[in-house]
């Protein structure tokens, strides 16, 4: 395999993009330790794995659907055209999603059921995002579905099953899903956002109307600083009410990723070859503010527990 092909296959695969799967379960686990001073291992671990199978049949069937439509016919590290058999994709894609599901199934029978509604929506959600005949991805609605999909409806299914004490078996916890969940999944709602950056021009001609098409480049590239400052404020408002501790400001530590990604689509926001990779840099500023607040809760945990 060739220099080029090897880079194709990298942007194909899309790891970095896992920890938005991943840092839910590992967020609310944290959570959960610090507040309960224990956390369920096995489930943490067993949904863990459910979340990445899940999101691979995500990332699968949106290159299906996206070739079905012909706007990734130039994209030459979609999934579609590196393996250029649908059929293979379709079954590893399905088989994913089937045993994300059972995993999560096998979770929600010694817990609770309400977490495999909560999944399922969530899987629905991602469907209705690019799936025939629905295709809300294409009316702007992408990033509202990916904040409710990773944010209140994941957290509220990590935190019932991760809990260790049997509690939120009867109510789902939607209070403490929205305060742990809000900011995280606005930080990934983000990595969608800044992902059309470079593909104004193409997602217009194939009628995907996503926000970036409505707002502009430039307009766009303006409303990055005011998200991640939505997100930071957002964050510090849940330590001040007091339902993280202060050791959680350490989500600080994805402000240089955020002030790359904000001086970058300011002067660049009308190059698309320079701001390509932009969403990778989003992607790093979602995952350290993730890690950020993990550290700052397992460490409040450490030292007062």
């Amino acid at each position: 395999m060739d220099e080029n092909n090897k880079s194709l296959w990298k942007q194909a695969i899309k790891w970095p993009l896992y920890s938005v799967a991943i840092l839910p379960v590992f967020i609310s686990g944290a959570y959960l330790l610090n507040a309960y001073e224990k956390v369920r291992i096995s489930n943490l671990i067993a949904f863990t794995f459910a979340a990445i199978f899940i999101l691979l049949w995500e990332n699968l069937t949106n290159d299906l659907f996206d070739a079905d439509t012909g706007i990734d016919e130039f994209k030459f590290h979609s999934i579609v055209n590196l393996i250029q058999n649908k059929k293979i994709i379709s079954i590893t894609a399905y088989t994913s999603l089937v045993i994300g599901l059972l995993i999560i199934s096998i979770i929600s029978i010694s817990t609770s059921v309400n977490i495999l509604i909560l999944v399922g929506a969530c899987c629905l959600l991602g469907y209705l995002y690019q799936g025939p005949p629905f295709r809300l991805g294409y009316q702007g609605l992408g990033e509202p579905l990916c904040w409710l999909a990773f944010g209140p409806l994941a957290y509220s299914a990590a935190l019932i099953a991760l809990n260790p004490l049997d509690i939120y078996l009867k109510s789902i916890p939607w209070k403490e899903s929205l305060c742990l969940g809000s900011g995280p999944s606005m930080a990934t709602t983000l990595v969608l956002f800044c992902s059309h950056f470079h593909q104004i021009i193409e997602d217009k001609r194939h009628g995907k109307i996503s926000p970036l098409v409505r707002l502009g480049a430039k307009r766009g590239a303006n409303l990055i600083p005011w998200i991640v400052l939505t997100i930071y404020l957002f964050q510090l408002f849940t330590i001040i009410y007091g339902f993280i501790p202060i050791f959680s400001l350490i989500f600080l530590i994805s402000f240089p990723q955020a002030i790359k990604l904000i001086k970058l689509l300011k002067y660049s926001y009308n190059k698309p070859q320079a701001i390509k990779n932009c969403k990778f840099i989003a992607i790093k500023f979602q995952t350290l503010n993730g890690i950020g607040l993990i550290i700052g809760l397992i460490l409040n945990y450490l030292i007062y527990k």
